[in-house]
């Protein structure tokens, strides 16, 4: 009698144990209205009321310690419709992705902007229009911005640059419009790797620029005029920086490329001079300077000659391997 009363007590015990649901019964209504807002769609089947979100449920992760949802990672499913507001509701989120939706239209929710815990936020590739909220600046921990492959339009935010721990920022492929915020050049904290190419930004890049030292710049397939030297000198990191397709001006020769800068592309651009024999120090991954206006002989060393062709056709006066011949 003695062993089965044990046994009874182990087997109620263990019953109660597993009867005990994780997930965090606010978080959990948050959830279930989500899946309601987008019409409660077989992608998110596994979102079951009488079911423990914390581990059976897909697409969202809990805390080990507190069960609190910490993750939402929505991508590459069926979901139509905005964004809603109730994923602001979910305070203890880290990670926040909404990923190849293009059925996912309407503007960024403001409501993020109350996720304070926030360090990667994703909302790319979808059908969003509107602005870049400028409440973003109020995401503290945010290391990661991804709001690339979209439609919105407007002036990018001079506040972005008040996020300390910023790593990336990516807002390419949309249809932002206006200058380069001067504030990029003074970013409080981190310095991020820019993304900011197939836009329709226009004007100079800010001077202000030089006051950081950018590992990744990508600016191309703008309207960007002027100079873009800020981003090199003997005592930059740099190592990728693409402004291709732009209307930028500026004497090449003078420039003094950083010892780590392996990709360069400024195509498509009214660049003149010529190029420094310094670049002959430089291991490039990839290098053109196609489409522009300079001239001279290519110098002789390095991986320059190593490229092909195309790296440096319909410049000037350009000449010299793999160019014809200087004259």
């Amino acid at each position: 009698m003695k062993t089965l009363f044990v046994s009874l007590l182990i087997f109620n015990l263990l019953s109660l144990t597993l009867s005990k649901e994780l997930c965090n019964s606010h978080d959990k209504k948050v959830l279930l209205q989500i899946r309601k807002h987008f019409g409660d769609p077989y992608f998110l089947a596994s979102w079951l009321s009488d079911t423990d979100c914390c581990t059976t449920w897909n697409q969202v992760k809990c805390d080990r310690t507190t069960n609190r949802i910490v993750s939402l990672r929505l991508f590459s499913g069926n979901l139509s419709g905005e964004i809603p507001a109730e994923v602001g509701d979910l305070p203890y989120l880290t990670t926040l992705e909404f990923h190849k939706l293009t059925n996912i239209t309407g503007s960024i929710p403001t409501s993020i902007s109350k996720l304070t815990h926030l360090i990667s936020l994703t909302l790319s590739r979808l059908n969003l229009t509107g602005s870049v909220p400028d409440s973003f600046s109020e995401l503290k921990n945010l290391r990661v911005l991804d709001l690339s492959f979209n439609s919105l339009s407007g002036s990018i935010p001079s506040s972005l640059a008040l996020m300390p721990e910023i790593d990336i920022l990516s807002l390419d492929r949309n249809k932002l419009t206006g200058p380069i915020p001067d504030s990029f050049g003074n970013f409080v904290g981190r310095v991020p790797g820019i993304s900011l190419s197939h836009n329709q930004l226009s004007g100079k890049i800010p001077a202000s620029l030089d006051n950081r030292d950018f590992r990744l710049i990508d600016f191309s397939r703008n309207r960007l005029e002027g100079d873009a030297s800020m981003f090199f000198g003997p005592n930059k990191t740099t190592g990728s920086v693409d402004l291709s397709r732009n209307l930028l001006e500026f004497n090449f020769s003078k420039l003094v490329f950083p010892s780590t800068l392996t990709y360069l592309d400024v195509n498509h651009n009214k660049i003149f001079g010529s190029i420094p024999t310094q670049m002959t120090q430089l291991t490039f991954l990839s290098l053109n300077v196609s489409y522009n206006r300079l001239c001279g002989q290519i110098p002789q060393g390095g991986k320059l000659q190593s490229l092909d062709y195309t790296a440096y056709f319909h410049n000037r006066c350009l000449c010299g391997t793999p160019l014809e011949s200087c004259k």
